[in-house]
């Protein structure tokens, strides 16, 4: 006999019990219906790509964390994110497409990091991106946090902040101070605000810069008071930047459309310190975070990004975008107990017989299903009360039993698991029962 092998799941791959992936399925659902109210279409690229296309734009940590191996004479790779392909897509089918392309996508990307609590390398995003052919208008921009508000609504929140900031602020600022060398170093000092404060950030700012310059930095990232005040304290900066200026009248359009579009001024912020994507975004940028959860990071991020197809085409194609991870999303959730997956079962009827003859169950499981009720039978030889402990177990609202004499009489039993009652009925009437119910 040969010796049986210890079943695993590798690390950083998460799998679920069926009450947990019900649920996860639920905030999937959510967030595709979501976006598909906004007008995206849905796109469903290749997990595997030809390496050399898919890392045309990869490198340093992201390339070191790609899957890569060959077959036969093919170097391959696996998706690490769904914003490449769509570059590809875009491009290959640039003649098909009609412009502005809105385009979600929700699927499993994979990245070779060090697997953590809740930091996966197998993982789902949902992404939303709006591309447009030479020039994308800015009122796109404002588009977006509707869309996450809407979303992160939907899923049951209400207790949240859209975090946003424009590129061109910071490096029209930086610029104006001639430190765009350093750009980089003093936006990483920037960010350990929150966990500092702004009298550590402003003591290792002077390490290597000038105070004067310091202070203006300090200045602007220590900006306070609500939307309308941040901007207006920003135009009394008067930086005397193109980029600078070009970015604020971004923001401030922005803004003046988010408005518009519905989002309550509650839920967003302009928030001077957001700036990710150094080498990648460059205009509006977005973070969204659950206000009690602070800890949890950004939930849902993105921005606004110039160079998409620069790897595959000359043509100028700027979009915007976000993508939430929900993989991490749903652990962070679960693992701080903010939602919990239910007993909530995955059908709504379990057909068992008091006989052998199993084709009355089949007959009356179709019926059901004609009328979109879930339905599972169980046709194993088992005794009765084991097949309602099973129901029990599974959290059935309903078990139909069906013995001879409900063949004889073309009707069926059915039983509310929840109250316990029993009533004999016509197969039209358990339908409008359970119907009634769902």
């Amino acid at each position: 006999m040969s010796e049986k092998v210890q079943p695993r799941t590798l690390p950083g791959f998460m799998e679920l019990l069926p009450n947990e992936q019900i649920l996860f399925n639920k905030m999937k659902e959510i967030i595709q219906k979501s976006y598909e109210k906004y007008g995206f279409l849905p796109l469903d690229t290749p997990i595997i790509e030809d390496a050399k296309v898919l890392l045309a734009k990869a490198g340093g940590e992201t390339e070191k964390q790609i899957y890569r191996f060959e077959k036969g004479d093919n170097d391959l790779a696996l998706r690490f994110d769904l914003t490449v392909p769509l570059a590809k897509y875009v491009t290959q089918y640039y003649d098909k497409l009609s412009f502005p392309f809105k385009r979600y996508q929700i699927g499993k990307v994979y990245r070779g990091e060090k697997a953590q609590r809740g930091r996966y390398r197998e993982f789902y995003q949902c992404d939303v991106d709006i591309i447009g052919d030479g020039k994308l208008s800015i009122i796109n921009d404002a588009e977006i946090p509707s869309i996450i508000y809407n979303t992160f609504k939907k899923l049951g929140f209400d207790d949240f902040t859209i975090c946003i900031n424009n590129r061109k602020i910071l490096n029209g600022l930086f610029l104006s101070l001639e430190l765009e060398n350093k750009s980089a170093e003093i936006l990483r000092i920037i960010d350990k605000i929150d966990k500092i404060g702004a009298d550590k950030v402003k003591a290792e700012l002077l390490n290597d810069t000038h105070p004067d310059k310091i202070d203006t930095i300090m200045k602007f990232i220590t900006i306070e008071g609500n939307n309308c005040e941040k901007i207006k304290s920003l135009e009394d900066m008067n930086i005397d930047n193109e980029i600078f200026q070009e970015g604020l009248s971004e923001l401030k359009e922005v803004i003046k459309y988010i408005k518009i579009f519905g989002v309550p001024e509650e839920n967003y912020k302009i928030d001077l310190t957001i700036a990710r994507g150094l080498d990648y975004y460059t205009g509006t940028v977005y973070e969204t975070f659950l206000n009690k959860y602070r800890n949890l990071g950004s939930v849902c991020s993105g921005g606004r990004y110039d160079n998409l197809v620069g790897y595959y085409t000359n043509k100028k194609m700027p979009g915007v975008g976000i993508s939430i991870g929900l993989s991490r999303l749903f652990f962070q959730l679960v693992d701080n107990e903010i939602i919990s997956a239910s007993k909530e079962a995955g059908f709504d009827v379990l057909i068992v017989s008091m006989t052998d003859e199993y084709e009355a169950c089949a007959e009356i499981a179709t019926k059901l299903r004609e009328s979109d009720i879930r339905v599972q039978i169980n046709i194993e030889e088992q005794k009765l009360g084991k097949k309602f402990k099973t129901a029990n177990h599974l959290n059935v609202k309903y078990v139909i039993v069906i013995g001879e004499d409900e063949v004889k009489n073309n009707v069926v039993a059915l039983k509310n698991m929840l109250t316990g009652e029993q009533q004999t009925v016509t197969i039209k009437e358990a339908i409008e029962v359970i119907k009634d119910v769902k």
